[in-house]
């Protein structure tokens, strides 16, 4: 298994200690919806639920789309008729709350691109309007993505795939409410927009368990302590073989005490 690669690890876990010094102005961000795979027509997939929890008090904000139906008097089975202006609302609302909290950053779990993430919201919210009218707009500096730091800390062989069930049993944490990608999808077509929700808002509350984990380096992975040691101490071997002040006094059997000795201290 590689280790992780020291300098990207150094400076992930710099990134994780800021996230929680600042723990006040983070949200965590995750969301669910139609499922992005056998598209052929190419079109965005709808949303369902959003949920956003600060990471300092667990305090929760919510959208979706049948929460706005109950609010409009639509009935369940009116819901996928007015789905457009529902998820538009939902959206917009959204939006809103982004707007509000210029100040803050964002943590989530592979929210990247215009597949899933925060630029496949704003697709969808012009696909439904029409234009940016009531759209706001995340700065890139603003997001932080667990997933990525979780790698660069651990490596890439820390769990299996897929990465977010595996990692969350590895760790007992609780899966109450917690549907995959894949069932989200059928939850999706069997109109399930309650489950959807709430697995909505179990994520959330499960990224913020997996960063509180890693921050303070009590998260378990598949990575041993020499794979997560490796690199720093492949480090300090070849800069004592290469110094010229090591290297013209000792030599290698020399190099090897000193590196036992380091491990023996650790």
């Amino acid at each position: 298994m590689p280790s992780p690669n020291p300098k990207r690890q150094r400076s992930a876990q710099r990134l994780l200690s800021e996230v929680f010094d600042d723990a006040a102005n983070i949200w965590v961000v995750h969301y669910s919806c139609e499922s992005f795979y056998n598209r052929p027509e190419g079109h965005s997939p709808r949303i369902t639920s959003i949920a956003l929890r600060r990471l300092d008090s667990a305090q929760t904000a919510s959208f979706s789309i049948h929460q706005i139906a109950e609010r409009r008097k639509i009935a369940f089975a009116d819901i996928e008729a007015d789905y457009d202006s529902l998820e538009e609302e939902m959206l917009r609302n959204f939006f809103e709350h982004l707007k509000s909290y210029q100040q803050m950053k964002y943590l989530h779990w592979n929210m990247r691109d215009a597949n899933y993430g925060f630029q496949a919201i704003e697709h969808r919210f012009g696909v439904l309007t029409g234009g940016n009218d009531g759209l706001y707009i995340v700065d890139d500096w603003s997001k932080i993505d667990l997933a990525r730091i979780i790698l660069d800390i651990y490596g890439t062989g820390y769990i299996g795939h897929p990465r977010m069930p595996n990692i969350i049993s590895k760790n007992n944490i609780s899966t109450r409410d917690f549907l995959t990608g894949e069932q989200e999808a059928e939850a999706f077509e069997n109109k399930d927009y309650v489950s959807l929700h709430q697995s909505t808002l179990r994520k959330v509350d499960i990224i913020a368990n997996i960063a509180t984990r890693a921050y303070d380096r009590t998260l378990k992975t598949n990575t041993s302590w020499w794979g997560m040691h490796g690199g720093r101490l492949n480090e300090l071997v070849n800069w004592i073989a290469t110094h010229p002040k090591f290297s013209a006094v000792i030599g290698l059997a020399t190099i090897i005490g000193v590196i036992i000795a380091i491990v023996t201290l650790l």
